[in-house]
């Protein structure tokens, strides 16, 4: 293999994962029969309150995995301080008699 020259298989491999993310699939869950005919059917009133269920929904676990992302990120170097410091301790260290 050359140099300058990449691989062709495993950017095939890449090119292929992109473009399989990249197409959106059909959503087969909102086929429902019962579903698309109520949502169909359904006056402004129907339509609002089921925009505030998708919102009530989607609000609380977004916001808990916010809060938790930003409760490991400030707390990401507790423990390793803490077992850094027993090595760092002249205490600890065995000295040669």
């Amino acid at each position: 293999m050359k140099s300058g020259a990449l691989p062709t298989r495993p950017m095939l491999i890449v090119v292929a994962a992109l473009v399989l993310l990249a197409t959106p699939l059909p959503a087969l869950a909102q086929s429902c029969a019962l579903c698309y005919t109520q949502a169909a059917s359904a006056g402004a009133r129907m339509i609002q309150a089921l925009r505030s269920g998708i919102l009530i929904l989607i609000v609380p676990p977004t916001l808990m995995s916010v809060a938790m992302i930003f409760i490991m990120y400030r707390n990401r170097n507790r423990c390793r301080d803490a077992a850094g410091a027993a090595e760092s301790n002249p205490v600890w260290k065995r000295t040669p008699s």
